[in-house]
């Protein structure tokens, strides 16, 4: 069993089937709608994130068609595959009052096995508000969990994990994740959840490098936990940490998964990161 959920950011579709194009820069560009707008007309929000050369219209610089890929392995360096992400649609709404505008972007997320084999597919939503982007509560959701429970009904409730584009060292940010209510046409069966807690921005930022380049990142530690509940009195959990090296231009490009014990488990790393242009 993966040590952590496959699909831990974003997309993909089956992208054997789709050439590479050259890696991106660092940082993503501006939107060209976002460079030439007056800054008069913008609020104070958006007039702090431009300082920061960040884009809300495009969370963690994903624009339509980008395609990302994170290459797993194991405590010892080996392979143990990859999730393969891309953007399907890009979209934006206003709040009731028209004054805060949030950006969405709808990606495809699968995980392949060693021998490039799909495991699962899923779709998640990232999105920006303001000066904070936001990742789909589903993406901590793992399958094997309720494999057992076959012809049931799910009702899932994700908590999204908002990242803040300007991390303050040494806060805390809010919990989140996923919970699935098993029942049948006539009884509640079980709760599955899979949560992220106690997540602390403990330093950064500090270049970090992967394939996919060098990028300025905050370290994030956190907690999480699996649970099955399938009475009040009867809960299986199982606790690890987890550390998250997040860069607010690119998303997380490194994550770092700990047993119990303590001991380093798996590592995904970004591998591959693709414009989509011209496709």
């Amino acid at each position: 069993m993966s040590a952590f959920p496959a699909f831990r950011f974003f997309l993909p579709l089956l992208l054997t089937q789709l050439p590479l194009s050259p890696l991106w820069a660092q940082v993503a560009r501006p939107a060209p709608d976002t460079a030439t707008r007056p800054v008069a007309s913008a609020t104070a929000p958006e007039v702090a994130l431009a300082a920061t050369g960040l884009d809300c219209h495009h969370p963690f610089g994903l624009t339509d068609n980008n395609e990302r890929v994170y290459r797993l392995t194991t405590a010892n360096g080996k392979p143990d595959g990859e999730v393969r992400m891309r953007v399907v649609s890009l979209s934006s709404e206003m709040n009731k009052k028209k004054t805060v505008e949030t950006h969405k972007v709808l990606l495809k997320s699968g995980h392949y096995d060693p021998k490039n084999r799909l495991l699962n597919m899923q779709d998640l939503t990232i999105s920006c508000r303001q000066d904070t982007s936001f990742v789909d509560g589903m993406s901590e959701f793992k399958p094997e969990s309720i494999r057992s429970f076959r012809d049931r009904k799910f009702a899932y409730t994700p908590v999204a994990l908002g990242w803040p584009h300007q991390p303050s060292v040494g806060s805390e940010l809010p919990a989140g994740g996923s919970q699935v209510e098993v029942s049948s046409s006539v009884v509640d069966i079980a709760r599955v959840s899979s949560m992220v807690r106690k997540r602390k921005v403990v330093s950064g930022p500090a270049p970090v490098q992967t394939p996919a380049g060098t990028f300025s990142c905050y370290k994030v530690e956190s907690e999480h936990e699996d649970a099955t509940q399938a009475r009040k009195d009867i809960v299986m959990r199982t606790t690890y940490k987890v550390v998250d090296y997040y860069s607010p231009t690119m998303g997380i490009v490194k994550t770092e998964v700990y047993d119990k014990k303590g001991k380093l488990s798996q590592t995904r790393t970004l591998a591959v990161v693709n414009s989509g242009q011209g496709q």
